[in-house]
């Protein structure tokens, strides 16, 4: 009798259907997940560029500084919800009501900045950064929920899961990038009676569209989902020990906990400067580069979705790596360690690229190459991180974790932002000296975590190290 729940959960784990060697619920959350980031990276392509317009240009007409301390606020307040998301998730709504509930805030916010108005797109924003706190660790931690413990398809799993992130990630610069500054687009607007100038709202409401797609994914795929991410009724909670808010946490559990905040503080540093190209690369491919090819100029929010097209090419290339290294692929710190080396080495590329400012503007090739080295970077940190916290959090404590997760992002978000504010477009050597100081803090970074990893791999303990 004692050994039935056992084999129950080995025969419903059998039974659960597979897409390509996958649990079928990845499908529906990896089109939520698309649209989602569909319609934040859209608003935030066109966000800065938006608020340092001049009121003539349909802008806010605020100065770089003010502008990219505002978006370091906003980035960072859309993953500093993360951690009260996670909370609200573990021991109020579930996973799964959670994730709904933030869709629908989300596509409110967008909305609200269809409007011309300062107040609305502050507002807008701030329903953004809420409703992300309650999609973006959820919908992660569901994703973890559809593996069992030790499960090696868990890294390939996050890995097409980002592959997801990312293609939304590619289109919304192209389509909210059109619309919100292409000529083509400003044209049209003029020729049936609209300002040009309002086309930035256009954008913004494109964003919104895609939100709303995304929640009629998730809508609709309710047998997919059956039980992944549900509440955890309280009676089971006390019942099981699995969740009970007053069970006390093992040493162990500790001691990864203790990793995980570790391997939190180089991931401050990495989104720093990852996200460099929502800010000052913005900034700088708007202003200081040659966004044209064979002579036909296209809108600078355009390779913004160079990022998210490499990570597409080279998600499968890195799922493969790891599936096929399996017991001998690299350890959780060793693959952070090479993502701050790539994206380290990716900034070492700015430091000649600025210095030619100083002879008019540059090739966009210099951004091409940035963002491929990154993208390597980013393979190696970013879906790692979230199987990592999924696997090393303790079980009635993975949503409160993957919060703190996105709070590491978020700190590193705000840090682009002041990092931002020292972008000055007609003073070459400043900006030397800004990306010069991203690279080389990066790569001492990357020696300091090569010198901790051994004590982070004592802490993970022998079973979890990869």
């Amino acid at each position: 009798m004692t050994n039935q729940p056992v084999v129950a959960e080995v025969e419903e784990a059998r039974a659960i259907p597979e897409f390509l060697g996958h649990p079928i619920g990845l499908v529906p959350l990896f089109f939520t997940e698309l649209w989602e980031r569909f319609s934040y990276y859209g608003m935030r392509s066109i966000l800065i560029l938006y608020m340092t317009s001049a009121a003539a240009q349909g802008g806010l007409g605020f100065d770089v500084k003010q502008a990219s301390s505002i978006y370091g606020w906003y980035t960072m307040a859309v993953y500093l919800t993360a951690l009260p998301g996670g909370w609200v998730a573990d021991y109020m709504t579930g996973a799964r009501l959670a994730v709904l509930l933030g869709g629908i805030i989300i596509a409110l916010g967008h909305f609200s900045m269809v409007f011309h108005s300062t107040s609305l797109v502050f507002l807008g924003m701030g329903l953004i950064a809420i409703g992300t706190g309650l999609l973006k660790p959820n919908i992660s931690v569901m994703v973890g929920k559809l593996y069992r413990e030790n499960d090696p398809r868990r890294d390939s799993g996050f890995s097409i899961f980002y592959m997801g992130i990312n293609i939304g990630a590619l289109l919304a610069p192209l389509a909210v990038g059109f619309l919100a500054k292409g000529e083509t687009f400003k044209r049209f607007l003029t020729s049936i009676g609209q300002d040009p100038a309002k086309s930035w709202h256009w954008g913004f409401g494109a964003a919104g569209v895609g939100m709303v797609v995304g929640l009629i994914v998730y809508l609709l795929s309710t047998r997919a989902l059956a039980g992944v991410g549900d509440k955890i009724p309280r009676a089971l909670k006390t019942t099981t020990g699995t969740a009970a808010p007053a069970q006390a946490l093992t040493p162990s559990d500790w001691k990864r906990i203790g990793a995980i905040l570790i391997l939190f503080v180089f991931t401050i540093l990495f989104w720093a400067a990852y996200e460099q190209k929502g800010a000052s690369l913005n900034l700088f491919a708007d202003k200081l580069t040659r966004t044209e090819i064979g002579g036909k100029s296209f809108p600078a929010p355009f390779l913004q979705s160079l990022t998210p097209m490499f990570v597409i090419l080279l998600t499968p290339l890195f799922s493969m790596l790891w599936i096929s290294l399996r017991d001998r692929q690299p350890s959780s710190p060793v693959k952070f360690t090479l993502g701050l080396l790539f994206i380290g080495t990716a900034y070492l590329l700015m430091i000649p690229a600025t210095m030619l400012t100083a002879q008019g503007r540059v090739s966009f090739w210099w951004l091409v190459g940035l963002y491929f080295l990154e993208v390597c970077g980013e393979m190696c940190l970013s879906p790692v991180g979230l199987s990592t916290v999924t696997k090393l959090a303790p079980a009635r404590l993975v949503g409160l974790m993957m919060g703190a997760w996105f709070l590491a992002t978020s700190l590193g978000n705000k840090l682009a932002g002041y990092l931002s504010g020292f972008f000055v477009a007609n003073d070459s050597w400043q900006l030397t000296k800004l990306y010069g100081g991203i690279a080389f803090g990066l790569l001492a970074s990357a020696i300091i975590l090569a010198l901790l990893t051994p004590t982070i791999k004592r802490l993970i303990g022998p079973s979890a190290t990869s």
